[in-house]
């Protein structure tokens, strides 16, 4: 049995001790993180490895973005992926046990005005689903997971309201089309929704300015695990870690893993 983990951390550094929880209480065997915030000098390296996580693959820059893959197994071919011609450390793969091929992925949130002409963050964010798109449907087939913060919730059920969200980045027509894309291209299966199924709300986020997120749940499922068709079969379990998000000192983001024996 393998179980992974994806998290947006918002800062590795101010989120270890829950790094710790979710190591002690959910057991992962692997886990994937976004927006570390932290160059690699900077990055906590033996805290990790003291965690029991003696194999990191780490994609960052000073201040912001930055993804990472923390493993209790070796990691092979490890890569560094450029998108819309910007290194700003969003995707990196490496090969796992099994000769699964697996991405961390930390898509643009795109800003705040679903508009590509006023705002550059939202159309860069859209190019961005697009070559992932691209480059999916292109790469040579295999085993493969991908996983992260894609700031898209493309179901009904992946937000508290539907209609409401509709003019509100994260659930616009536009983006879940692209997402759409990207899942068809790369002939992927959502593995939570898999096990869940389509008719459960989940939510995976819930914003620090809404005080009152744990009375109004509104939420929004922004982070996901997708798996080949060859992998679905095999998925045990799936979990959406929302205690994590009453921490003293939680990321808006609550960890989500997945499990599969092969």
């Amino acid at each position: 049995m393998t179980k992974i983990a994806t998290w947006n951390v918002n800062s590795i550094r101010i989120r270890l001790d829950l790094l710790a929880q979710l190591v002690a209480r959910k057991n992962p065997d692997i886990i994937c993180l976004q927006e570390v915030k932290a160059k690699e000098a900077d990055f906590p390296f033996s805290v990790i490895t003291d965690l029991g996580f003696p194999h990191i693959a780490l994609y960052s820059i000073p201040g912001y973005n930055g993804v990472a893959v923390l493993s209790k197994q070796p990691l092979r071919q490890t890569e560094k992926h450029l998108h819309v011609g910007r290194d700003d450390a969003r995707h990196i793969s490496t090969i796992i046990d099994g000769d699964i091929e697996l991405h961390n992925i930390y898509i643009p949130a795109g800003g705040d005005i679903p508009d590509i002409e006023s705002n550059p963050s939202f159309r860069h964010k859209l190019q961005f689903v697009d070559e992932l798109a691209d480059f999916f449907e292109q790469r040579p087939a295999k085993r493969r997971i991908i996983c992260g913060d894609f700031n898209i919730a493309p179901q009904e059920n992946d937000v508290w309201n539907h209609k409401a969200m509709l003019k509100i980045i994260s659930h616009t027509p536009i983006e879940i089309e692209k997402l759409r894309a990207l899942y068809r291209r790369g002939k992927f299966v959502d593995a939570v929704r898999q096990l869940c199924g389509n008719e459960q709300k989940i939510y995976s986020w819930w914003g620090y300015r809404n005080l009152n997120w744990q009375t109004n749940d509104k939420g929004r499922r922004l982070d996901h695990i997708w798996c080949s068709a060859d992998i679905a079969p095999h998925l045990q379990t799936a979990d959406v870690c929302k205690d994590f998000r009453f921490a003293e000192r939680p990321s808006d983001h609550v960890p989500v893993t997945v499990e599969f024996k092969i």
